[in-house]
């Protein structure tokens, strides 16, 4: 399949939340892509996310975005569901630090356990926007603003990284870096 498929496939699953003719749904969607963008963690290990997407080589680079996705909307149901985690801010704060030095280091591990990590970041962020479904809203139409969202986000980051002159690569290395120092701030405060 090739990125013009992908960002086609993406669009047309998008186009029925902006076709909604019903009051309330648009306000889901909204909601729920507001999150990811409004919160300075879940923005930064987005972007992180697809910064070191892009790092990788080969299924790598496709397997991270869409493992984050697809656990990240596990969580957002779990959340919906009201299970909720100890400590989950303190997850998320960890995610960006952890994203933020694996981008900084230019980390390469084995795909699995980059999946598997991947998959544990996203599990605390849904969990985060499951929780925080709002009351008039329906967990689906929500649900599909905060994955959209997050997908933009994982996109910018990974063409950011791709597209760029290799004499700028450096700065993927130096967001990554700001992105652990701001991790490691989170964790701290």
């Amino acid at each position: 399949m090739t990125r013009k498929h992908v960002f086609t496939t993406v669009a047309l699953l998008l186009l029925p939340a902006l076709a909604s003719a019903h009051p309330g749904h648009g306000d889901g969607v909204l909601a729920g892509a507001s999150h990811p963008l409004s919160g300075l963690d879940h923005l930064l290990a987005m972007v992180a996310v697809g910064l070191w997407a892009a790092q990788q080589q080969g299924r790598g680079r496709w397997a991270l975005p869409c493992t984050f996705l697809a656990a990240m909307l596990l969580g957002g149901v779990l959340g919906f569901a009201g299970v909720s985690l100890p400590g989950l801010e303190s997850g998320i704060a960890a995610s960006v630090l952890a994203l933020g030095l694996a981008v900084a280091l230019a980390i390469r591990p084995p795909l699995p356990l980059a999946m598997l990590a991947t998959a544990g970041f996203a599990l605390c962020h849904g969990l985060a926007h499951g929780l925080e479904l709002p009351a008039m809203a329906s967990a689906w139409t929500y649900a599909l603003g905060f994955i959209g969202a997050t997908a933009l986000l994982h996109g910018a980051g990974f063409a950011l990284a791709r597209w760029m002159p290799r004499a700028a690569a450096p700065l993927v290395r130096l967001a990554g870096l700001g992105a652990a120092i701001a991790g490691g701030y989170l964790l701290a405060v």
